[in-house]
């Protein structure tokens, strides 16, 4: 039987899978002093307070074909699901490592999907795809099943900050000045073609977490599974897991904390939530 293996590059916050091979291929984040790299060994309460005094550039740079096709390993048979490609040149790696790779080795195969989402909405996708090969789906399916998956599963996310975008020349210094003012924070989601997009700003994290239940509700959860990701803000994770099994007491919540990338991107007390559109 040929082996199957799930690739994912780190913003999916993912390490290992119990059921199926994984690996994970590290982002970095720099600045002019500086290098961070996405890994488990990363110390990401090192990094976030770091990022609290400095007040320079910094930019994040996605895992390299090389990055890739280590990742790969000696896999027949790889899935590989990447950061969306709105934001990151994740997915262009992948795909060219994908045709070094099966040029390499005529008999393997490479299935890249680009998540058009970050954190923990490219996690439920890797973690159906794990069910599925569990299954024993066959492999030429997995590609076309997990794009249709892909359609039924969203991303909303709650900022407290946006220094780090406004660092990484993502939104204007102006923009970013107004969240956190007065306890202004942004509520958006991932759009259909994988870019981050406000939809509200509230005042007050209790306001905000409101505001994602009600999206949630519009967007179609009802019992379906939600993944939580915060960072450095369990408390509020915990607040919006008992509003949302308030409102939908037969959706599955889980609560995960952000690792290196999506950490400088979400910042502290910033929250990303993955949910099933059923």
């Amino acid at each position: 039987m040929r082996t199957i293996k799930i690739v994912a590059d780190s913003s999916a916050n993912i390490s290992a899978l119990k059921t199926v091979a994984f690996s994970a291929a590290p982002l970095k984040i720099h600045t002019q002093e500086r290098e961070f790299t996405d890994t488990e060994s990363l110390d990401i309460q090192d990094m976030m307070v770091y990022f609290d005094t400095y007040k320079g550039t910094s930019k994040t740079s996605c895992p390299n074909p090389s990055d890739w096709l280590a990742a790969f390993g000696d896999a027949e048979d790889v899935v590989c699901v990447t950061i969306t490609s709105g934001l990151s040149g994740s997915y262009n790696a992948a795909c060219a490592a994908k045709a070094l790779y099966e040029a390499e080795h005529p008999d393997r195969r490479v299935c890249v999907i680009d998540s058009l989402s970050a954190g923990p909405e490219p996690a439920l996708i890797i973690e159906k795809l794990a069910e599925w090969i569990v299954e024993g789906v066959p492999y030429e399916q997995l590609g076309a099943m997990a794009e249709s998956y892909k359609a039924s599963t969203g991303l909303l996310f709650v900022l407290a900050s946006l220094k780090n975008f406004a660092a990484n020349g993502r939104v204007s210094p102006a923009v970013a000045k107004i969240v956190g003012f007065l306890g202004v924070r942004i509520v958006g989601q991932a759009s259909d073609v994988g870019d981050l997009q406000p939809l509200k700003k509230c005042r007050g994290e209790e306001r905000s977490l409101e505001t994602v239940v009600e999206l949630l509700k519009e967007q179609g959860l009802c019992n379906g599974r939600v993944r939580i990701a915060h960072c450095q803000n369990e408390k509020a994770a915990k607040q919006l897991t008992e509003k949302i099994r308030r409102e939908f007491p037969l959706a599955r919540v889980e609560i995960e904390e952000c690792r290196g990338l999506c950490s400088y991107y979400a910042e502290r007390g910033g929250l990303l939530v993955g949910f099933e559109k059923w």
